[in-house]
């Protein structure tokens, strides 16, 4: 069966580079100057910070968290030390080695601009990057004034035809269909191709689509062609991605999205796969960047952190402050990064929630002006009405 591209008016609309999916993941890729690697990991459905770094040291913790404390550094099935007082969850092993290696940089207490507990109203404006929801992405934004690099080819493989609202804009995007669903036959798509080829919006489209094909077919080989193992779509995107990102011609920019994070009930044993899963590729990132990890820096988000008391099933519900991980050989890591604000009653935010102390903003702010070297007007292009969240500096190493 053949597996070439599907394009059209929309999927060139839609935003950024080109992108792979798969089941609950998806990556898409752009292009940006010099050769600093970065990525930005969505986390959909709302992760709960003190459930994968937990404030173990912080008085009545276990008290308030119940079932959802975990054992303290040292015991069976022990959280794994960051340090004193913070321990991570023992299912990211990888993650902690990057925090021991000074790789990883932990921010607590995070949050964006909005207070609102609806998934789809906050996903849009973490994505957007303002204070109403708008129809490009922060990212798309930032690099949409960035010349392309000569000779560069647009990033290769991709999987589904949805891209993340973070990476929409005014940048053409190519995509196709994932593996075993309807493609269209090789002499359909030359027609679409011939018909299309006086258009000035779709004939440039599907011409990069067809380019970025090839290319990252010659990169990945049958990997590209391969199912992922049952619980390992993450891995096999971060694996593909990185390799495509470490090719000279490559893309210099991915986000990628991992769902399964809205933990209503049961937590304990319901976050335990996508930990692992989100441990697991992270690693395979690093693994498949080799030496341009040291020029990488990777921003791990979600839309909201979740309530500090367990509910009534065993989970936790849609809160406000959460955690960010900012991962990468370029990153000033090893620590714990942000404003600790503690867990006494009346620090809860509404008496409910981890009180936010970061505004995410100038996390992603701090990271396009520093690390990706982008100077005042595109970072302000990307977070519009953000003057009161500045860039948060000594992210990356200087």
């Amino acid at each position: 069966m053949s597996h070439l591209p599907a394009f059209g008016r929309r999927a060139a609309l839609l935003g950024l580079g080109a992108a792979l999916a798969l089941p609950r993941v998806r990556v898409a890729f752009a292009d940006a100057p010099g050769e600093a690697r970065f990525a930005v990991v969505l986390l959909r459905g709302g992760l709960d910070g003190l459930f994968a770094v937990q404030p173990y040291g912080e008085p009545g913790f276990a008290e308030l968290r119940g079932p959802l404390a975990l054992p303290e550094p040292g015991q069976e099935g022990g959280l794994l030390d960051l340090g004193g007082h913070f321990g991570l969850h023992p299912r990211m092993p990888n993650l902690h080695g990057m925090y021991r290696a000074g790789e990883a940089l932990i921010v607590h207490a995070v949050a964006g601009n909005w207070r609102t507990r609806s998934h789809f109203a906050a996903q849009d404006l973490l994505e957007s990057g303002a204070d109403q929801l708008m129809a490009s992405g922060w990212l798309n934004r930032a690099l949409s004034a960035v010349p392309p690099r000569p000779g560069a080819q647009p990033a290769g493989l991709a999987v589904g035809t949805d891209l993340p609202l973070l990476m929409r804009g005014p940048v053409r995007v190519g995509s196709y269909a994932p593996r075993g669903s309807a493609t269209p036959p090789p002499d359909l798509l030359a027609r679409i191709a011939e018909l299309n080829h006086a258009d000035p919006l779709t004939g440039p489209a599907i011409e990069e689509g067809l380019r970025a094909r090839g290319f990252a077919l010659s990169t990945l080989g049958e990997d590209a062609r391969a199912r992922p193992q049952p619980g390992g779509a993450f891995r096999a995107l971060a694996l593909a991605a990185g390799r495509l990102m470490a090719q000279a011609e490559g893309p210099r920019v991915a986000a990628f999205e991992l769902g399964g994070w809205d933990t209503h009930a049961a937590q304990v044993n319901r976050l335990n796969g996508p930990l692992g899963q989100l441990d697991d590729g992270l690693a395979a990132l690093k693994e498949a960047l080799g030496e341009h990890w040291r020029r990488t820096a990777v921003l791990v988000v979600t839309e909201f952190g979740r309530t500090v008391r367990v509910n009534g099933t065993g989970g936790t519900d849609h809160g406000t402050g959460g955690v960010a991980f900012i991962l990468g050989g370029a990153v000033a890591g090893g620590r714990i990064g942000g404003d600790w604000p503690g867990l006494a009653e009346g620090r809860l935010f509404e008496g409910r929630d981890l009180a936010p102390t970061t505004d995410l903003r100038g996390l992603a702010k701090g990271l396009l002006r520093d690390h990706l070297r982008l100077g005042a007007p595109a970072v302000a292009r990307a977070f519009p009405g953000s003057e009161a969240a500045a860039p948060i500096g000594g992210l990356v190493r200087a």
